[in-house]
């Protein structure tokens, strides 16, 4: 019998060879915000490795003073023209590619070179600073700063639109919204960063409308073949409501969600790191079991569930039904063939390099990100 994980799935317009997905993965080897030859390789590897979805690294819908430089983006034809060569490329292998369409909001910089040639303010919901931060690249390697209130979040929604049309002509497959971790969508929904009092802030309906304005808006570009990615639980970027908030904000989120047929809705799990107030004495995430708390919400939308998942717990988690598919990150980062390992039973023995997970400047940028071993090649 098959293992349940490496069967096919329909996921909104396509279908998927299997369902171990690859979880977008910040990498920062972009040429400035133009993707190149360099991550093409990268992507190739792992479709080539057994991924029946990949999701791209966050691509940024418009210029933004990130804490990483080298992030790409997919604002203008020359990004889009870059990405198709990697779409292209992966499906030609065989598996999938959406892309994850990715704005800060605060934890931007105003000094950072990308935000300065955008020439506007680092937007949010409300004039909140996240606490912490360190933009190592800039002189000082300042913090977090208070952003600008965003006076009109629609402007945000048309970038949003745009970046999947341009997503669209770039050649992916699907887009997914990220809704977690703390950047722009995940600050309208939570309360600690939300403070407005128009109707895009104040009740759990108006903090989730960014969000959900925003999915329709990408819908009108890509059908059935759009996806969120939310993290419930909190903690990253400073983000966490008190526990019956947050569950309150969420089931009424996803409920809304499920009527819009969704290719798939991502759930990241609770990470301890977070919940750790001597990690650097700022997280505050929210334990609870996010599977089990929002899936009655979610009725025949598709689940996969993200946050150290292990390859016998994906397959327990699929073969049981509770998950559609799950997402793995850091083991895609250190095993290019990580699908092909898991499905001949191989050990996952390639010791990982965390100084070089998001580049270092002066480094040879394939170090760490298309040098791994391989196990398995056929």
């Amino acid at each position: 019998m098959p293992s349940p994980l490496f069967t096919p799935f329909q996921l909104g317009s396509v279908t998927i060879p299997n369902r171990l997905g690859m979880s977008s993965l910040t990498r920062n080897r972009s040429s400035a915000t133009v993707p190149n030859e360099l991550m093409k390789q990268y992507y190739d590897q792992r479709a080539c490795g057994g991924a029946g979805l990949i999701v791209s690294e966050g691509v940024l819908i418009t210029r933004q003073g990130t804490e990483w430089p080298n992030a790409p983006g997919i604002w203008d034809k020359v990004q889009v023209r870059e990405w198709k060569k990697i779409t292209s490329s992966v499906q030609a292998l065989g598996s999938k590619i959406y892309a994850q369409l990715w704005h800060l909001g605060r934890i931007s910089h105003p000094e950072a070179p990308e935000q300065i040639a955008a020439g506007v303010p680092v937007y949010a919901p409300s004039a909140i600073s996240a606490r912490g931060g360190r933009f190592r690249f800039i002189e000082g390697c300042p913090g977090y700063v208070t952003p600008t209130e965003i006076q009109d979040p629609t402007i945000l929604i048309a970038q949003f639109k745009q970046a999947a049309v341009n997503a669209k002509e770039a050649g992916f497959d699907g887009v997914e919204l990220h809704g977690a971790s703390g950047f722009l969508v995940h600050q309208f929904l939570d309360s600690t960063s939300n403070k407005r009092t128009d109707n895009w802030g104040g009740s759990v309906q108006n903090r989730a409308r960014f969000a959900l304005e925003t999915l329709k808006a990408l819908i009108e570009v890509y059908g059935c073949d759009v996806a969120i990615k939310l993290s419930p639980t909190g903690g990253y970027n400073d983000m966490g409501m008190p526990l019956k908030e947050t569950i309150d904000t969420f089931s009424y989120l996803l409920r809304e969600i499920n009527r819009l047929s969704l290719s798939y809705v991502c759930l990241v799990r609770f990470n301890a790191i977070y919940h750790d107030p001597e990690y650097d004495g700022k997280k505050r995430a929210i334990r609870h079991d996010v599977l089990e708390t929002y899936a009655p919400f979610l009725g025949n939308t598709p689940i996969f569930i993200n946050s150290e998942v292990t390859p016998a717990e994906a397959e327990e988690l699929v073969g049981s039904g509770r998950v559609a598919g799950v997402f793995l990150g850091i083991d895609w980062i250190t095993h290019p063939d990580l699908g092909r390992r898991i499905q001949a039973e191989k050990a996952l023995d390639n010791v990982p390099d965390y100084g070089s997970f998001y580049g270092t400047p002066g480094m040879d940028p394939a170090v760490g990100y298309i040098d791994y071993k391989v196990a398995v090649t056929d």
